[in-house]
C-alpha cells in the first residue's frame, strides 16, 4: 500500500516538474506578490511626499490671539479670516482644505471628506490645538491655577462635510472595477476554447487546412472573443446603473448626496468597456495559443486575472490622481480612467492617452498571435 502510493507520488511529482508550463505556473502568482508590494510602496511614497504647501492653507471664523498666530508661523500654517458663509465657499471651490469656528472655548474643524489632502490638514490642525492647549495649560499653571478644568481648558471636534458623497464615490469606484473583473473572467473561457480547446479536440489542424488566411482566423476568434466580452461589461454597466438607482431610494446614506451618473460618465465608460475588452480578448487568446489542453490554458490565464485588477485596486485604495502617463500604462490606464469617473472626472486627454497606447498594444498582440499561426507553432505548442 505505502509503495503503491509512493510510486503514484512519484509519478504524479515527476508529471508536474517536467513540464515547464506547469513550472510557471506555480511560480507565476507568488512572483507577483513583490511586484504588489513594491508598486503599493511606491504609490503610498509617492502620496507621503505630498508638498507641504498643498495642505497647509486653514481658515478661521475668529482672530486668532498672540499665541495662535505665533504657533500657526512656527508650524507654517497659511491662516485666513473670514466670516463662516465665505469659509465654506472657499473649502467648496478648494481655495482652503479645512476651516474652523470658535464657539466660546469648543473649536470645530470643518473639512470636506472628498477634497484631496484633506486627511493630511486634519492631521496639521488637530497638532496645531493639542500644542495651543498645552501652552494654555502651562500659562495657567504658572499663575498657580490648579483647577480641574484645565483638562478642558478647550475642547475640539471635527465635522465631516459630503460623508455621503464619499460613500457614493467608493461604490461607484468598486463597481467600475468589479466590471473589468467580470470582462477578464468572462473572456478566459471563449479564449480557451476556441484555442486550446480546439487544439484538444483536434478541429484547429482541420481548420488550418482551409484555404484562409492566419489573420482572418485570427481576426474572426478575436471578434467572436471580444463581443462575448463587451456583452459582459455592457450588462454589468446597466445593472451597476440600475441598482445605483435603486439604492438611492432604499438606503439612507444617499438621501443628501445620491450616486449620479451621467450621460457623458457612461459612454466613457463604456468606450472603457470596448477597448479593455479588445485588450484582454487579445492577451487571453496569446496565452491559451500557447497551451496544449484546456485545463493548462485555464491554469496558464488566471494570473491575468490579479495582474488586470490589482493595479487598479491599488490605485483606487490610495486615491492616486490620473495623469497622461499613468494613461499609457496596459492595466493601469483603464482603472486610472473609471476612477476618475467615479469621481465625476473627464479628462479628455488621459482617455485619449488611453486609446492611443491602447490600439498600440492591441496591435502587438494580434501580431504576435498572427505570426504564430503562419508558422503553425499554435499548433504544434513548439
Amino acid at each position: 500500500m505505502k509503495n503503491n502510493l509512493k510510486y503514484v507520488l512519484k509519478k504524479e511529482l515527476r508529471e508536474v516538474f517536467r513540464d515547464k508550463k506547469s513550472l510557471m505556473m506555480m511560480l507565476i502568482i507568488p512572483i507577483l506578490i513583490p511586484f504588489i508590494i513594491l508598486g503599493m510602496s511606491a504609490l503610498f511614497e509617492m502620496q507621503f511626499k505630498t508638498d507641504f504647501t498643498d495642505y497647509n492653507k486653514v481658515g478661521f471664523n475668529y482672530a486668532l490671539s498672540e499665541v495662535e498666530s505665533e504657533l500657526a508661523r512656527e508650524m507654517n500654517l497659511e491662516t485666513f479670516v473670514y466670516q463662516e458663509e465665505e469659509l465654506e465657499e472657499k473649502l467648496s471651490n478648494g481655495s482652503l482644505q479645512l476651516y474652523v469656528v470658535k464657539t466660546d472655548n469648543h473649536y470645530t474643524l470643518k473639512y470636506h471628506i472628498n477634497q484631496k489632502n484633506s486627511s493630511y490638514t486634519l492631521n496639521l490642525v488637530e497638532n496645531f490645538y493639542e500644542q495651543y492647549k498645552r501652552i494654555l495649560q502651562e500659562q495657567e499653571l504658572a499663575l498657580d491655577q490648579q483647577d480641574t478644568a484645565l483638562l478642558d481648558i478647550i475642547t475640539v471636534s471635527e465635522e465631516q462635510i459630503g460623508e455621503n458623497n464619499f460613500v457614493s464615490t467608493y461604490i461607484v469606484g468598486y463597481a467600475f472595477l468589479f466590471i473589468l473583473m467580470a470582462i477578464t473572467i468572462s473572456s478566459t473561457y471563449p479564449a480557451t476554447d476556441t484555442t486550446a480547446g480546439e487544439k484538444e479536440r483536434g478541429t484547429l489542424e482541420t481548420l488550418l487546412t482551409f484555404p484562409i488566411r492566419s489573420q482572418d482566423i485570427i481576426l474572426g476568434k478575436l471578434f467572436s472573443v471580444t463581443l462575448s466580452s463587451i456583452v459582459t461589461g455592457v450588462v454589468s454597466l446597466i445593472l451597476a446603473i440600475v441598482s445605483f438607482l435603486y439604492v438611492n431610494q432604499k438606503f439612507t446614506i444617499y438621501q443628501s448626496v445620491p450616486i449620479a451618473i451621467s450621460g457623458s460618465q457612461i459612454l466613457i465608460a463604456f468606450l472603457v468597456i470596448v477597448i479593455f475588452s479588445f485588450f484582454i480578448s487579445g492577451l487571453c487568446i496569446a496565452i491559451a495559443s500557447q497551451s496544449k489542453t484546456f485545463k493548462e490554458a485555464q491554469s496558464a490565464l488566471t494570473p491575468l486575472t490579479f495582474v488586470a485588477f490589482f493595479p487598479g485596486m491599488i490605485a483606487f485604495m490610495i486615491q492616486v490622481d490620473n495623469n497622461v502617463l499613468y494613461s499609457l500604462i496596459p492595466f493601469l490606464n483603464f482603472s486610472m480612467i473609471l476612477n476618475d469617473l467615479s469621481v465625476g472626472i473627464i479628462d479628455i486627454s488621459c482617455v485619449l492617452a488611453m486609446i492611443v497606447s491602447s490600439v498600440f498594444f492591441i496591435g502587438i498582440v494580434i501580431s504576435y498571435i498572427i505570426r504564430q499561426y503562419k508558422t503553425e507553432k499554435v499548433l504544434f505548442s513548439l
